[in-house]
């Protein structure tokens, strides 16, 4: 289990380094689309810092320009590939109490966090591209299987559809 959660922040710190080039390549940079990603390396950081039982030093929600996302984005790749360099197989077992950024008290295991995590970023990605998108310009693809298969999914041009 410890090598698939591994490979699945490989395909974390690929596809928000694709999401980051979208960002900086577009020529009409939507707002909106900053904030969505500010808000998935600050959520990124918050859980590693849960799991590492340390007060996170974001809110769940910044006010990042581009360059603090990325600095951010770099940061947490590098702690993440750390954080499971240095943990066992029962270490995903671990439960971890917490308190969200509402404030309501829980406890989740390492395994949950970890998967909450990519699928969380996952989530904003999809919608930072349709942002993206729908100003204009070519999100860059972040699908799991281009990651695995090392080429982008077929398009809707290529009348193959997304998978």
């Amino acid at each position: 289990m410890l090598e698939y959660f591994k490979r699945l922040f490989a395909h974390v710190e690929w596809a928000d380094t694709r999401t980051l080039r979208s960002l900086v390549d577009s020529e009409h940079l939507p707002a909106h689309a900053v904030e969505l990603f500010a808000h998935v390396v600050a959520a990124e950081h918050v859980w590693l810092s849960r799991m590492r039982g340390e007060a996170a030093r974001y809110p769940v929600w910044p006010n990042l320009s581009m360059a603090e996302c990325d600095a951010l984005m770099r940061e947490n790749h590098a702690a993440y590939a750390e954080f499971l360099d240095d943990i066992t197989e029962a270490d995903l077992a671990v439960a971890v109490p917490y308190r969200n950024s509402a404030g309501r008290e829980f406890t989740s295991t390492v395994e949950e966090m970890l998967t909450q995590v990519a699928m969380h970023a996952s989530y904003h990605r999809g919608q930072i591209a349709a942002l993206v998108r729908a100003a204009g310009d070519t999100p860059q693809p972040t699908d799991f299987i281009a990651f695995a298969r090392g080429a982008p999914a077929a398009t809707r041009q290529g009348g193959q559809g997304g998978a």
